[in-house]
């Protein structure tokens, strides 16, 4: 089982919903992100939000087409995509995809960045990714993970999200690594670029935020 959420961003920066829309996806609403999942045809299991930034319309809209709705006040501890990633992670998926959580409001695009180290803090094996139409974001702890090469996604770049990185290893880029220290704030690896079909990166202490992107 996957899970996608879809939260209130730029409708301009979403990719074609329709090719992660499969039978074994649960599709989860944040806030307005609800309303454009209802527009793009995609009924939402369950939708999570204080929805202040809908209208009285498209909220019936909203209560109309929605199975389950968990509102809550404008005043609370927790962001809207932070609760719908809470709920998604306690179903325990293989994978959970974020769309509409990159661009408009920084404070917010930084938020749903720190979210991504939630599964990796308390040990559980969720791969969580938000996406684009140009990248494509994942945080990862200490071990040896496989990259594929792909046309749509050029680049690859390795950021540092704890104080240090150890022992960085790339294998199969355009420039590889073998055992490299990488502090937080070092731009060493942004823009590297997979030379075979298969890449290979590791690491012994830290996490590391990988973004695979395009122009």
């Amino acid at each position: 089982m996957n899970i996608n959420i879809l939260g209130g961003g730029p409708v301009e920066l979403l990719p074609n919903l329709n090719k992660f829309n499969h039978d074994d996806n649960i599709w989860v609403g944040v806030d307005r992100g609800v309303f454009t999942l209802i527009t793009k045809g995609i009924l939402p299991a369950i939708a999570f939000g204080d929805f202040d930034s809908v209208s009285q319309t498209e909220m019936a809209v909203i209560e109309e087409n929605t199975r389950k709705i968990r509102q809550y006040r404008p005043e609370k501890d927790e962001t809207d995509m932070e609760l719908a990633l809470n709920w998604a992670i306690d179903q325990n998926p293989k994978l959970i995809r974020i769309f509409g959580a990159t661009g408009g409001r920084l404070d917010h695009f930084f938020a749903n960045i720190q979210l991504l180290i939630n599964p990796t803090l308390h040990k559980k094996d969720i791969q969580i990714e938000m996406i684009d139409q140009r990248n494509i974001v994942f945080v990862k702890g200490p071990g040896t993970y496989s990259i594929k090469k792909t046309q749509e996604l050029k680049y690859v770049s390795f950021l540092p999200i704890t104080l240090e990185v150890s022992d960085l290893t790339l294998k199969g880029f355009k420039y590889p690594l073998k055992d490299k220290h990488i502090p937080m704030g070092s731009t060493l690896c942004i823009s590297n670029e997979l030379i075979s079909d298969n890449g290979n990166f590791s690491f012994s202490k830290g996490i590391i935020m990988v973004v695979r992107s395009n122009d």
